[in-house]
């Protein structure tokens, strides 16, 4: 496999505080993706390329919180105006708060976008590209299209939610798909939805490098 560098974007998926551990919703060694991120941001950028990040950014009270329901915990569901079946999370990622915050470790130099979901308080966002409703966009395609961008390689946070409709919404998009297997951690809630998570997007055409690998081919 060949990589046009210059027209490829590293995406990096909700490495916040509240995802990793000691967070209000963490993931299983959420902060192991650091390091691997990190060395690609910075080889992408040597070689012309760009990094992205996405960051969760919900205002207090948001409907995808389970303390914003009366009788409601966190892995309960319930259908809103938008969405049917909308889990229900702890609080996290709240504007301004130290959990929104990106993983001190990540390093913000090489990023050039930062994409803010889920500030709609009626409505979630778990893809890079669109709200919940599957409708509302973000912006990023629209930005990567002038760029010119035609690969998308992508890691964070969390494989069988966010990672996963980023990448699926990525593939349909049109844009060649990577992510990089030992930069994502997975929620596991249901159980076996990270497994199903990645069945499900290599059977799209979505393909799964390791860091390393990736780090080879870009040289």
């Amino acid at each position: 496999m060949t990589i046009n560098t210059k027209k490829a974007l590293l995406l990096i998926i909700d490495v916040q505080n509240d995802f990793c551990p000691g967070g209000a919703l963490a993931v299983g060694e959420g902060d192991a993706v650091v390091q691997p991120l990190n060395l690609l941001a910075h080889a992408i950028a040597e070689k012309g390329g760009r990094t992205a990040a996405t960051q969760d950014w919900h205002c207090f009270g948001h409907i995808s919180f389970a303390s914003s329901h009366d009788g409601k915990n966190p892995g309960d569901t319930i259908d809103t105006d938008f969405v049917k079946g909308q889990v229900l999370w702890p609080d996290h990622c709240v504007q301004g708060t130290k959990g929104a915050d990106f993983h001190a470790g990540l390093d913000l130099n090489p990023i050039t976008a930062i994409i803010r979901k889920g500030f709609n308080p009626h409505l979630d966002s778990y893809s890079a590209f669109f709200e919940n409703d599957r409708c509302t966009i973000t912006g990023l395609e629209g930005w990567m299209k002038q760029l010119g961008i035609e690969t998308v390689i992508m890691g964070g946070i969390a494989t069988d939610y966010c990672v996963f409709f980023s990448a699926m919404d990525c593939r349909k998009l049109g844009f060649k798909t990577i992510v990089i297997s030992d930069a994502v951690r997975g929620v596991g809630f249901p159980e076996g939805s990270i497994e199903n998570a990645v069945t499900v997007m290599k059977e799209e055409g979505i393909e799964f490098y390791s860091s390393k690998e990736l780090l080879d081919i870009l040289k």
